[in-house]
């Protein structure tokens, strides 16, 4: 099944999977897609990211919380659209719920967090943000 977003398709899976408690996601593999998750796991808004499989079966497989824990999302979106890219100056990228979520940006030197592209003191596109 082709998307037009990939990330946001991403982003719903997991939004759905807290809706129903559910403790793993898996999806399509896409290296957007993991780099993504592996900004969230690094800003500690997820548990563990895996991918497993080799070619078109790759899958990523996105640990939101352990079993009998509860998510640490609250909120998740998508910011960029493919129908209205949003990009950001450096001295423009948003703080999050001050400073409590992160905004995941597109940047020239990879995917990081705002606070990571403002202490780099480069902007870019702004992907999603999640508190």
């Amino acid at each position: 099944m082709s998307h037009s977003d990939p990330v946001a398709d991403m982003l719903s899976r997991i939004r759905n999977a807290i809706l129903v408690n559910k403790g793993t996601v898996v999806m399509p593999h896409s290296k957007m897609k993991q780099r993504v998750a592996e900004q969230l796991k690094a800003a500690n808004f997820i548990d563990d990211v895996k991918v497993e499989g080799d070619g078109i079966a790759k899958q990523l497989i996105v640990t939101i919380n352990a079993e009998g824990t509860n998510p640490r999302i609250s909120t998740i979106e998508k910011v960029s659209k493919p129908g209205r890219r949003m990009y950001a100056k450096v001295e423009d990228i948003p703080t999050i719920k001050n400073g409590r979520g992160v905004v995941i940006v597109s940047t020239s030197k990879g995917l990081m967090t705002g606070f990571d592209a403002k202490k780099q003191n480069i902007g870019g596109e702004l992907i999603c943000k999640v508190y």
